[in-house]
This record gives C-alpha cells, structure tokens and sequence, in this order.
C-alpha cells in the first residue's frame, strides 16, 4: 500500500505544480509587471487629480511615479495611454474626444461619485458604446477596478 499511495502522492503533487504555474504564476507575473511598470493617466482638476492619485498611492499598491496627469489642454496624449482614470466632472464635456483619441485595448474608468450628480442615459449610451470602459462610483471599487484592469488588459 505504502508504494501506491506514494505514486499517487507524486502524480498528485505533479499535477498541482502544473496547475499552479499554467494559472496562478502567469496572472501574478502579468500583475506584477502591471504595478511596477505600467503608467496610470488621471484625467481631472488640480484639485480631484490630487485626491485620485492620494487614492491610489495611499493603496501603496502604486508606485507614484508611474501616475501621470492628462489637463484638458493635452487630451491628445490619450491615444498613448494603456490605462485611464478619468474624473467624471472634471472631463465629461471632453468625453467625445477621449472615447475617440483612446485606443480599443486602453482601459478607461471613469470616476463618478454619485454626490456630483448622475451621468445622464445619452452619455450612459456613449460609454456603453466603447470596450473597455468602467463606470466607478465609489473610492474603494476604485482601486479593485485599476488592479483587475491592470491584470485583464496586459500590453508586452
């Protein structure tokens, strides 16, 4: 009995192993290169620009240097972005230009706390329109909404 259970050990072990590095390695290498590299752009105010990156940097998930600021007089160093953060109020009437400038694999999350008011349907349907695009009302799904678009949309 005791050579059986051994071989099953073994096979056991063996198939966990493979399962682990074909799964769980890939995402956290993909997260970590995410976190240590990729560049995060805050479209918003001065003032909102500093309360979305002391989100983020008070998270220490993110390193602070890799957090840009994006005014509304540069929106065109969008279509270089891999992962936006925008301020709903601080933006929405460059709406239109950031849906076109980005690219179709950038992430783009939209911070709207709902005490600035809704999003109208007609802009709901705009967003809804374009892959890739969050709507994010409340500070702490923030941070889950950057990390799990850091893992999903990795660009080597």
């Amino acid at each position: 009995m005791g050579g059986a259970f051994t071989i099953v050990l073994i096979i056991t072990s063996a198939y966990t192993a493979f399962l682990i590095f074909n799964s769980i390695l890939p995402v956290w290498y993909r997260l970590g290169l995410s976190l240590s590299k990729r560049k995060i752009a805050i479209l918003a105010d001065n003032d909102n620009h500093n309360n979305l990156r002391n989100v983020l940097i008070d998270s220490k998930l993110f390193n602070p240097k890799n957090i840009e600021k994006i005014d509304e007089n540069s929106i065109g160093k969008v279509e270089t972005q891999s992962l936006l953060l925008m301020h709903w109020t601080s933006h929405q009437e460059n709406l239109d230009s950031i849906l076109i400038n980005k690219k179709d694999s950038a992430m783009l999350i939209i911070y709207a706390p709902m005490e600035e008011g809704r999003i109208e349907s007609e802009e709901l349907e705009k967003i809804n329109k374009h892959r890739n695009v969050i709507i994010v009302n409340f500070r702490g799904r923030l941070i889950n909404d950057v990390l799990v678009s850091m893992m999903t949309s990795f660009e080597k």
